[in-house]
């Protein structure tokens, strides 16, 4: 309905900006608020930001609220590519804090932008340009993801020892629903870096939607170990302990999570 995806959803539920109550089918049960929360959060990807610049914008500005303030009071939207907050000054970049200049002009007809981006050169494959390819994928993300994953392939190609790239791949994969390839991936970078935490939680979110619960677990597990402040993977852990009906570790699990949240 609201034209989100599940992913999507899961991780602003995960970081607690939402936080619905259980269904007697376990389903989650949004309130009104939730709900707005949510079509800010879609509006921002109608926007084309990317999905984990806006989760990282809302906890940088979350995270600058007093603790009575929920998001849902304040007036989110996109400006130039940034997730911005308009207030009495004028529009702030919710990631930096910095004032923004909106562009944006009023007109009852259609305007159309060109953007220049897309007629810049490519970064030259050589062995020292993987971070130029990582930097352009990096950018590529919201506008243009299959050029965004081809350029993280290449930066891999060209820097086989690159996690950050393995990292960025899985979790794009995973956005475009390519879990199987995204897990293909995070174990091609697990047997380089077996302690990464965020490749182990890469990879169980993507044996999550194949309905690999199982390894889901595992690999969450293997996160937290790694990671015992890794707020996310406990929560993520403690929702596949209390679908199996492990409640009392699912319950640790939850309180880990909100510990670490506060």
């Amino acid at each position: 309905m609201l034209g989100i995806s599940r992913g999507v959803i899961t991780r602003l539920v995960g970081a607690g900006f939402v936080s619905p109550q259980r269904g007697p089918r376990n389903e989650y049960l949004f309130t009104f608020r939730d709900v707005v929360l949510l079509r800010t959060a879609h509006g921002l990807q109608a926007a084309r930001i990317a999905p984990r610049k806006i989760l990282r914008s809302l906890e940088q500005l979350k995270a600058t609220l007093p603790s009575e303030m929920p998001l849902t009071g304040l007036k989110i939207t996109a400006i130039g590519g940034e997730v911005a907050v308009r207030e009495m000054h004028g529009p702030r970049s919710a990631e930096t804090g910095q004032y923004l200049i909106d562009f944006e002009v009023a007109s009852p007809h259609e305007t159309r932008v060109a953007d220049f981006r897309r007629g810049r050169a490519e970064p030259q494959a050589t062995s020292e340009s993987a971070q130029g390819w990582f930097d352009a994928a990096a950018g590529l993300e919201a506008e243009a993801p299959a050029q965004a994953e081809a350029a993280y392939r290449q930066a891999i190609m060209l820097k086989p020892d690159f996690p950050d790239a393995h990292l960025n791949l899985a979790a794009l994969l995973c956005e475009r629903e390519g879990y199987e390839e995204a897990a293909s991936v995070c174990r091609e970078a697990l047997r380089r870096w077996p302690d990464v935490a965020e490749l182990h939680f890469n990879q169980a979110l993507a044996m999550e939607e194949l309905h690999r619960y199982r390894e889901a677990l595992g690999g969450y597990e293997r996160a937290v170990e790694l990671a015992p402040d890794f707020a996310q993977a406990h929560f993520n852990l403690a929702r596949l302990c209390e679908r199996s009906g492990n409640f009392q570790k699912a319950l640790r699990h939850f309180n880990a999570y909100r510990r670490l949240s506060r």
